[in-house]
């Protein structure tokens, strides 16, 4: 009996004490629609203060108004053995969106993972490039973890025995429907630290929970225009007599170029690197950049920070490098003034202050198997794991500096990023190279507060070609990546000429793409992002409809309920369906409202499921009713600052329409300090006849705009 009793006692003390971890939560609003609660004690050093970003509040101020979106009583979080186990409820219909970019799915719900800079290795672990602790619930609501640790997530996928809804409990030996992972009804997450600040983004809807998130965090980027143009990655050893050749090349052929990569080959050494030019292969960079300057074309340099024992600042800088090398190079602490000042020094003189446009800042990621180790330290203190999380955004941070420092736009590539890095103009790729999958990547990215394109290198056979390069236009950057493959837009000259018409059309496109990035900064809408986030697939959920006198599911609701991630939006108004090698067709679900073809203007669906063939010249896209798409002519580079050109506004189906231009000088951060204008396009069809009108121009404001014509596109 005693004996019994101690173990009575011991279990008693044993939940007793973990109850007192278990601590309440008080919610304040910390911005509209955005509460924030703290757990035990935080960390000093998190996601926020690595990137130094504070948010767009005038942008959160202009969203319509949210109460708390869950029961506060349902969110529970304690501290045991140094550890933060949280806990948020979950309806049995929420789908879960989000947890950081994902390759392979878009719905998270039942995902065990650990959020964990990486390269990507074709696994939705966790283990990816940017591992936003962030995610995005179909009932219209974020949740955002700050802390810059690797998080444990259970994503429904646990079930506490005191759960509230409770999974059914069955009998495998008789139930032939028995399930191997019953329903929970939580998401858990366990952060490895005493304590951690928690955000709740409100709604109502799941994308207004995404536009908080991205102006919480600054609101999305706004690149430079010449960054929305096209841009060519050249060969590892390209020398500066390539770079010319290949300028003339694209003129020649009449292809478009804003700006050419220049991979490790531009340093004396790399990998690690010098920092300094080649100066057999360069010999006058600053004559090179000014030249290619003269011709609209701007130049973007590879590196990574791993600096060689041959830079000349390697010695100033070694007592501010971590404890491990990554290729023999040092790891300088960027949490450090003097390693900052050494390192992003190196990287303003005789680059940035001759004209280079922009990084490419490739392995900060991942893997295990070259980057430091997580018992590595650092200088400041910073652990290993916490650098790991944070050092793509260190990186983006502060070349960035560099530019607005400058006061002139930066567009670049980065290989690792997190929370924080949604204003940073860096575009995130990788090496893994799966079209469907790079895909399903670009829906997620709009939930991970970052931006990632499917770029081109190189393809097996011109269908490929065409199709990777049809999708890579409807990106954030339109880019093939040659550092390899040496291929070039015209490499399989049987379609050269569907390449040299899609190269083109991103160009007529740019008013479209420079306005919708606007949204992205101004209102925090990602300007690529997952088609159930659009209005018309809210709210809809599975029915039965009588169809020969027998009950059947209706087709297009059980189709938006599944996991869509071959198809998304692009901008406001245009819906994208890519095709893959060795499709010749392929079916697209449309939102509620009706939808028109890009190219013809002809309807093809209200809330649908379609089968569209459209042969290897077209990628599938639809225009909403009454979109109005700003396009303009053909041309080989973006405008300059102080260049008009002529815009032709194209109006589809019957719906009235109104669009917001926006425009700035597209070159400096001036719009910052208002120098930028928005002007409401309105277009209607009266009596089959087109009426269309543009707002004013204000007084002392950007005007870009020269001749402006209306086409209707719908007959």
């Amino acid at each position: 009996m005693r004996a019994i009793r101690y173990i009575f006692l011991c279990f008693y003390l044993f939940f007793f004490c973990t109850e007192l971890n278990a601590q309440q939560l008080e919610w304040l609003e910390v911005e509209p629609g955005i509460w924030k609660t703290t757990i035990g004690n935080p960390e000093q050093y998190n996601l926020l203060t690595a990137s130094g970003v504070v948010p767009y509040h005038e942008g959160l101020v202009r969203l319509e108004k949210s109460s708390f979106p869950l029961s506060k009583s349902d969110i529970t979080a304690k501290v045991v053995d140094g550890k933060t186990y949280l806990k948020f409820p979950l309806d049995k219909t929420e789908q879960l969106f989000g947890f950081g970019l994902n390759f392979k799915t878009v719905n998270q719900r039942g995902k065990i993972m650990e959020l964990h800079v990486d390269h990507y290795n074709g696994s939705d672990n966790g283990r990816t490039h940017s591992p936003t602790p962030f995610y995005v619930s179909s009932k219209g609501y974020g949740i955002f973890i700050n802390s810059a640790r690797y998080l444990k997530v259970y994503a429904g996928a646990t079930v506490q025995r005191d759960s509230k809804n409770p999974p059914k409990v069955q009998d495998r030996n008789t139930d032939p429907d028995w399930n191997p992972h019953p329903y929970s009804d939580g998401v858990e997450i366990l952060v490895p630290a005493e304590g951690v600040e928690i955000f709740v983004m409100g709604g109502p809807t799941a994308m207004n929970a995404v536009q908080r998130f991205n102006l919480f965090n600054g609101g999305g980027c706004l690149p430079p225009r010449w960054g929305l143009g096209f841009t060519q990655r050249m060969e590892r050893l390209t020398d500066a007599d390539g770079v010319y050749k290949e300028a003339m090349a694209f003129e020649e052929k009449g292809y478009p170029l804003d700006f050419i990569g220049l991979e490790p080959g531009w340093q004396s050494k790399s990998y690690p690197n010098t920092f300094e030019w080649d100066k057999k292969r360069f010999p006058e960079p600053e004559k090179m950049v000014k030249e290619l300057l003269e011709k609209n074309i701007r130049l973007n340099l590879w590196i990574n920070p791993y600096v060689s024992p041959d830079a000349p600042f390697y010695k100033r800088l070694f007592p501010y490098t971590a404890s491990h090398t990554v290729w023999a190079g040092v790891v300088p602490d960027l949490n450090t003034d003097s390693a900052r000042s050494l390192l992003f020094g190196a990287l303003e003189k005789n680059k940035v202050s001759i004209g280079i446009s922009g990084y490419k800042i490739d392995e900060v990621d991942g893997g295990d198997g070259y980057l430091w180790p997580d018992l590595a330290t650092f200088p400041s203190g910073i652990s290993a794991e916490q650098m790991r999380q944070t050092y793509g955004l260190l990186m983006q941070r502060y070349t960035t500096k560099l530019y607005q420092d400058r006061n002139v736009r930066t567009y670049g590539l980065v290989r690792g990023s997190n929370a924080g890095g949604v204003s940073f103009p860096y575009v995130i790729y990788n090496d893994y190279y799966n079209h469907q999958d790079f895909i399903t990547a670009l829906i997620n990215s709009g939930f991970a507060g970052v931006l990632w394109t499917p770029e081109v290198r190189a393809s097996s056979n011109p269908e490929e070609w065409v199709r990777r390069f049809q999708s890579n236009v409807f990106s954030p950057m339109a880019m093939i990546n040659a550092w390899a493959s040496g291929t070039k837009p015209w490499t399989f000259p049987e379609v050269a000429p569907i390449i040299k018409e899609f190269a083109l059309l991103r160009m007529q496109m740019m008013p479209y793409w420079y306005s919708e990035f606007a949204k992205y900064h101004f209102e925090g809408i990602p300007p690529f992002r997952a088609t159930n986030l659009e209005q018309g697939f809210q709210n809809i959920t599975p029915v039965k409809e009588t169809k020969n006198d027998n009950l059947e599911e209706n087709p297009y609701a059980k189709a938006i309920t599944r996991e869509i991630k071959d198809q998304y939006m692009a901008g406001e108004n245009l819906l994208v369906a890519p095709m893959f090698t060795g499709q010749k067709s392929r079916t697209v679900i449309l939102p509620k409202g009706k939808w028109f073809d890009f190219y013809t203007g002809k309807y093809v669906g209200n809330g649908e499921v379609i089968t569209t063939i459209p042969g290897l010249e077209k990628i599938p896209v639809y225009v909403k009713d009454g979109g109005i798409i700003p396009m303009t002519k053909p041309i080989l580079h973006a405008p300059k600052a102080s260049e008009k050109i002529d815009i032709e506004f194209r109006y589809y189906g019957s719906k009235p329409g109104i669009y917001q231009l926006y425009d700035d000088d597209g070159e400096t951060y001036n719009y910052e300090k208002g120098e930028y204008s928005v002007r409401a396009i309105k277009i209607s069809k009266i009596n089959n006849k087109l009426v269309g009108s543009i707002s004013v121009a204000q007084k002392g404001k950007p005007n870009s705009i020269n001749k402006i014509t209306y086409k209707m596109m719908t007959p």
